[in-house]
């Protein structure tokens, strides 16, 4: 079992970028897919973007373009760059893991207009 653990969020403008980062233990080496999801107050948790151990890359249709998931199977990290941040990207951001699958505890994004 993995255990992931965010970090990075915060509050910004809009227009603004931030940077998620997931670091996992003990390692991503195996796991096929790793992802970030999100949850605004009220909504369902929804897909921000996975990419697999290849590098191959699925985006959440409100976020392609702007945001973009990396992943480093050395470090064990998966990162999310946010650009062009606006005030209906504030959510609790998840890192998750296909094995499993596992969740991190979540990071607070909070964009205002």
């Amino acid at each position: 079992q993995v255990q992931l653990r965010e970090s990075g969020g915060g509050s910004v403008q809009s227009g603004g970028s931030l940077r998620l980062s997931c670091a996992a233990s003990p390692t991503i080496f195996t796991i096929y897919m790793m992802g970030w999801y999100r949850q605004a107050p009220g909504k369902e948790r929804e897909l921000v973007a996975t990419i697999t151990k290849d590098g191959y890359t699925n985006y959440g249709d409100s976020v392609q373009g702007r945001f973009t998931i990396s992943r480093d199977n050395a470090k064990n990290a998966v990162d999310l760059l946010m650009k062009d941040l606006k005030p209906e990207d504030t959510a609790v951001y998840y890192c998750w893991s296909g094995l499993g699958p596992n969740w991190g505890q979540g990071t607070q994004v909070t964009v205002s207009s």
